[in-house]
């Protein structure tokens, strides 16, 4: 399938909604075609000029905000995940020739999950955020809705989109999670003696 390409410096996920500011005239023409037509685009992470080749579409679900000088400001939704097969330059923005990409079946056991979803529920706890138990119940592949909050770089958000199972993202998830709560602990307990004691011994450096 032929699908309009939007290169940026982000990853998105099936199922999360963002909201993008849309400014240069390749992409408000991009948006202006998918509008009128009523269809996707694919948006795919571009790293220091680098592109990656798999992607997720995104479907424009409201224009926000239209400006005088042709701006606008869109809310999109993603959808499928895809790999390019080959890019095309030949409009005012790209296009690429992509097939679509499904999960091997490969479910993850119920530990797991429940695992990881107490793993990321402490770690909003220490950013001071917390979120209803229910909400992970709600979607179908809870790795992407984890993903979206877990501290991720942007490469390992990539990363995540690029596993082709639920079963090897959840597993991938609870690897991070091992390594990264506790760093993330280790610096609550130590802003926290800093706001107690009103200094640090020698010692504690």
């Amino acid at each position: 399938m032929r699908l309009p390409l939007f290169p940026l410096s982000i990853v998105l996920y099936p199922g999360e909604v963002m909201r993008l500011h849309i400014f240069e005239a390749r992409y408000r023409s991009l948006t202006a075609r998918c509008l009128e037509d009523d269809t996707p685009f694919g948006v795919l992470y571009m790293d220091e000029g680098k592109m990656a080749e798999v992607g997720c579409t995104a479907r424009i679900d409201q224009v926000l905000q239209r400006y005088t000088d042709g701006r606008l400001d869109i809310k999109i939704k993603g959808g499928e995940r895809f790999e390019v097969a080959k890019v095309y330059d030949n409009r005012a923005y790209l296009t690429g020739d992509v097939h679509y990409l499904t999960d091997t079946i490969r479910v993850p056991d119920t530990d797991a999950v429940e695992r990881v979803i107490a793993q990321h529920m402490r770690l909003l706890e220490l950013a001071g955020r917390k979120i209803r138990p229910d909400v992970y119940h709600q979607t179908e592949l809870v790795s992407y809705l984890i993903a979206r909050t877990a501290g991720l770089t942007l490469d390992q958000k990539q990363a995540v989109l690029e596993i082709p199972s639920e079963f090897a993202r959840i597993a991938y998830l609870i690897l991070h999670f091992n390594e990264f709560i506790p760093r993330i602990e280790e610096a609550a307990a130590l802003r926290k003696k800093i706001q107690s004691n009103g200094h640090l011994e020698s010692g504690d450096l």
